[in-house]
């Protein structure tokens, strides 16, 4: 520091060593910056949402939007009205590297399609049920499979146009097949589809539970649901903000 400095800094006196002018004059600035030092790596400061002004970005695709941001949206605006919310579509071959370089702040995926090396939260279990329209005269009770079978059906295929999936898949192992029509990237268009027409899709319970144009039944066939979670990256699993709205979007669901 002396040679950095240009100055001795101490020099010998009669009762031992004595600072320079130099020495003196970062008194002040050297307990300054000390004092940010031990502040910054003390316990973190208490979030207060009623003063925050964050914005936070989180990734979803539509049935995330509608099922876990959607119930959490007015009280966060109630807790934290100074802070703003951006809602990105969520991109799964980016989500970890978008959580890792702060891109994103959280993102809410199927479970076992999520990468690995992330937070993790399970929000909720997801099945599938048969939905149409209400009044559908095909959906007055539970279909048999030969019924099930005959319906026209739509699908959602994230990726684009794809005409199979899960179900297709259950109804494989029984040495059947159905008759998709339709095939959408986005569920919230689907349900307004099923809504207006004849056509009937296995969508997630969840979606589907207080919309009044609608009906679900049990399908005749058993198809695996899904776990909904929360992803987060090390890098702010520990910062006080972060962790609330964690907290906030967990407790709403």
């Amino acid at each position: 520091m002396r040679e950095a400095l240009g100055d001795p800094l101490l020099l010998p006196g009669p009762r031992g060593m004595r600072p320079t002018a130099r020495a003196e004059a970062l008194r002040d600035p050297l307990r300054q910056a000390l004092d940010a030092l031990a502040q910054a790596v003390s316990a973190p400061a208490v979030f207060d949402p009623a003063r925050a002004s964050q914005t936070w970005r989180v990734a979803s695709f539509d049935y995330g939007e509608s099922t876990i941001l959607l119930p959490a949206l007015a009280g966060l605006r109630a807790a934290a009205p100074g802070t703003r919310l951006a809602v990105l579509e969520v991109a799964p071959a980016d989500m970890g590297r978008q959580l890792e370089q702060g891109g994103i702040d959280l993102a809410f995926h199927v479970g076992d399609e999520a990468p690995g090396g992330l937070r993790r939260r399970l929000m909720f279990a997801e099945q599938y049920v048969l939905v149409g329209r209400a009044g559908h005269p095909g959906l007055s009770r539970r279909p048999t499979l030969a019924e099930f079978s005959r319906f026209e059906h739509a699908i959602v295929s994230p990726d684009g146009g794809g005409f199979r999936g899960v179900t297709d898949s259950a109804l494989s192992e029984r040495g059947l097949s159905r008759r998709v029509v339709l095939s959408v990237p986005h569920f919230l268009f689907l349900k307004s589809v099923l809504a207006s027409t004849d056509l009937v899709a296995m969508l997630p319970s969840r979606l589907v539970q207080d919309d009044p144009r609608l009906q679900q039944v049990e399908p005749p066939v058993a198809v695996a649901g899904f776990e909904m979670h929360m992803l987060w990256h090390e890098r702010s699993h520990r910062d006080p903000a972060h962790q609330w709205l964690r907290e906030h979007i967990a407790a709403s669901v």
